[in-house]
């Protein structure tokens, strides 16, 4: 079976604020998120890539949940396999110790960084330049974790990336029970696996989740009354949702018509029809989306 290599740039990180763990990883190569990066929260992220050896991933996790430092689960992976002078790895631990390896035989170009709290690498990249924008970009960036990973490869990407082009991208972040209703720890888990421009649609796709996922504020709230509500009603009328006419209104037929329009896009917790609110981030986003 043919195995193409995995020209990519990627970034190991952890936050002990959370505590979390994360990749953010883009390629020339489709559903780059599908091989390269695994996360466990506790044990730590690892990134695998080049002729990637995917048991990198679950040993190296492995190894680190039962103690051992990213350096040192490093050594062990590399020692035990053949094709080492093939490989790229990134590792961090769960106390953000972190290590970076580049084989001899990986096309240029290719390398990597470490710093406090994460590894960044990349080969067959237009240059050097692409990881150090990575790193410097994690270190200057003050946010969440997910947010400083995917400023990271933003910035990777706009220096240029992958020498053979765009395809892929995928951002994984995990922290204990930060998953869907709190049942595991995928806190953020997006891939874009064919896409002409996968980073920028990556960062999309981030947006998305926190309007789904994140809690309303006070501060946020619009009341449903004037522009704001003109601008939904005409929204409603182009899909076909039937509220009243112009200037009536939040009434029955218009609030009936809003319930629907926004159960539907699953933004049922981001208004109140007895308030008469809507939650701005929702709003603005339902007006670039519908236009």
């Amino acid at each position: 079976m043919a195995r193409p290599r995995l020209s990519t740039f990627s970034i190991v990180a952890w936050d002990p604020s959370g505590p979390a763990w994360g990749i953010a990883v883009a390629s020339k190569f489709p559903a780059v998120g599908a091989v390269v990066p695994l996360a466990a929260a506790g044990a730590g992220a690892v990134a695998t890539q080049s002729y990637a050896n995917t048991t990198y991933g679950p040993r190296g996790l492995a190894l680190m949940a039962e103690g051992l430092s990213a350096a040192e689960t490093l050594e062990r992976l590399l020692e035990d396999d053949d094709g080492r002078i093939q490989r790229q790895v990134g590792l961090v631990d769960p106390r953000g110790g972190a290590a970076s390896f580049t084989g001899s035989e990986c096309l240029t170009w290719a390398g990597g960084r470490t710093g406090d709290g994460y590894a960044a690498q990349g080969n067959i990249l237009v240059g050097p330049q692409v990881v150090d924008a990575m790193a410097s970009t994690f270190e200057s960036t003050i946010a969440p974790l997910p947010e400083r990973l995917l400023a990271a490869l933003l910035a990777g990407d706009l220096a240029g990336g992958d020498r053979r082009g765009r395809q892929s991208a995928a951002l994984l972040v995990v922290r204990a029970g930060a998953g869907y209703a709190g049942f595991n720890d995928r806190w953020i888990d997006y891939r874009v696996d064919d896409h002409q421009d996968p980073v920028p649609r990556l960062a999309e796709l981030l947006e998305i989740h926190h309007l789904f996922f994140d809690q309303s504020r006070p501060e946020d709230r619009l009341p449903l009354e004037g522009e704001t509500l003109e601008t939904l009603r005409g929204i409603l009328q182009r899909l076909g949702y039937d509220p009243s006419p112009t200037g009536a209104g939040l009434d029955e037929a218009t609030g009936r018509a809003l319930t629907r329009f926004l159960g539907n896009e699953n933004f049922e917790d981001r208004f109140d029809l007895k308030e008469g609110t809507i939650d701005r981030p929702a709003f603005e986003y339902l007006v670039r989306k519908v236009g």
